[in-house]
């Protein structure tokens, strides 16, 4: 198995940053594009679980837009071949002593790199 195809690698790198960047400045449109439509992608956020993509949708579309500022501090993005990846990134938000982990599952679809399955936590 090929692990961080230079070209695959950069393709992954910059859909994570566009997610990122949707993220922090709450573009729901581009979140929304970024997650796999389909009832098998699922979230599992701080406080809660969804399961399909519209329950995903649905929740981005109700979230307050304050306070999504973040720094990364430490991001590790590995492909696996040409049609798979994971990127996982620790984070803290402004103001906050604690120390938040993603984890995103990503997989090359029809339509482009999708988020399949998503896990945000945060240490005690």
């Amino acid at each position: 198995m090929d692990i961080n195809l230079p070209d695959v690698l950069a393709e992954v790198q910059t859909q994570f940053a566009r997610y990122e960047k949707a993220l922090t400045s709450n573009d729901v449109a581009v979140l929304d594009e970024l997650f796999w439509n389909s009832p098998h992608t699922l979230r599992y956020g701080a406080t809660e679980n969804l399961y399909g993509y519209d329950e995903i949708r649905e929740f981005r579309a109700g979230r307050p837009a304050q306070g999504l500022a973040r720094e990364v501090l430490r991001t590790v993005i590995t492909t696996y071949g040409r049609d798979f990846a994971t990127a996982n990134i620790e984070f803290r938000r402004a103001g906050s002593p604690r120390i938040g982990r993603q984890s995103q599952t990503w997989l090359r679809t029809p339509e482009g790199w999708r988020v399949v399955s998503a896990h945000v936590s945060l240490m005690a």
